[in-house]
């Protein structure tokens, strides 16, 4: 672990990675030796939300009401593409419009979640565009169909991953065709499709939940209650993290799963320390993401009950 000093609180504490999971892939890929760098997060974040389901479903139904009850709760991470922009699409907020070559590179180096090639283009979600959900202090919805939720899942992002399924086929082939935006061909194609996506969803053990699209109201507080939503909207506001400052004299110690930071103040006449403990007993992520789960907090050497709470 690393302090850098002088730095933004929110830059503060990095992690030097040897031999995680993320650093024997990318070694085993490359075939030499290599680290990683991951920044460390004070606190935790709330899990992503994977949800798919087949067309026609309603699952953009779903997120559009979660997305209005709860705006500031929940953000959509910004898909990467290597296609030009179309009209008045803006780099940064429809896409991450990228090259080719930055994007597979990235891909090789385990950056990305999940990714598809569509008509020559490839789209994918990265890791970071992840993270800067979780950053802005929103929980990250994933809106991706069944073979992107299976990359995902094999990643390290621990996610919940919820699968939409229609009451009947014919209840869905009802929807697609009430849509009046698809031709017979098309229709046919999706109903395909959907039957072979609802089987995945199903029986590939990707998806921890189901819920079923039979009355949209009550599928949306199905919802809500299996993301903890069923009362009271939540806040969800993003703490004001503070910097670590670091005197020229100090020392560090480690006691269990926690660090100690001793900060010396010559300028007192009794000898007093001040002491920064870091609690990584609960990290979690890793490079290529954050690390999160770091607890930061001050103690004074000489105030009682000192062992208790470092024990």
């Amino acid at each position: 672990m690393i302090i850098i000093r002088g730095s933004t609180p929110d830059d503060c504490i990095w992690f030097l990675e040897a031999d995680t999971k993320y650093v024997k892939e990318q070694r085993k890929f490359w075939g030499t030796e290599v680290v990683a760098w991951s920044r460390g997060v004070r606190g935790d974040a709330e899990k992503p939300v994977v949800i798919s389901g087949p067309s026609g479903v309603g699952k953009g139904t779903l997120i559009n009401m979660l997305m209005k009850e709860f705006p500031s709760m929940f953000g959509f991470s910004v898909s990467h593409t290597t296609r030009a922009p179309r009209g008045n699409e803006k780099n940064g907020v429809h896409y991450h419009f990228t090259d080719r070559s930055v994007m597979e590179k990235d891909i090789k180096d385990g950056k990305f979640l999940e990714f598809a090639s569509v008509h020559g283009n490839l789209y994918g979600t990265s890791i970071e565009a992840v993270e800067a959900v979780a950053d802005s202090g929103k929980r990250c919805i994933l809106d991706i169909d069944v073979q992107g939720a299976r990359s995902v899942r094999a990643s390290s992002l621990d996610a919940i991953f919820i699968f939409i399924c229609p009451p009947t086929m014919r209840e869905l082939e009802e929807r697609l065709r009430a849509r009046g935006t698809e031709t017979e061909e098309q229709i046919l194609k999706r109903l395909r499709n959907a039957e072979a996506e609802i089987e995945q969803g199903k029986s590939s053990g990707i998806f921890g939940h189901i819920l079923y699209n039979d009355n949209l109201e009550e599928c949306y507080e199905n919802l809500k209650e299996l993301l903890g939503l069923n009362g009271s909207a939540p806040t969800n506001h993003k703490p004001s993290p503070k910097g670590i400052d670091l005197p020229s004299n100090h020392s560090v110690s480690k006691i269990d799963n926690k660090i100690l930071i001793n900060c010396e103040t010559p300028e007192l006449e009794k000898a007093s320390k001040n002491l920064i403990a870091l609690d990584v007993s609960s990290l979690k992520g890793g490079a290529p993401g954050r690390t999160r789960g770091l607890n930061v907090y001050a103690l004074d050497s000489f105030s009682d009950g000192l062992n208790e709470k470092l024990s």
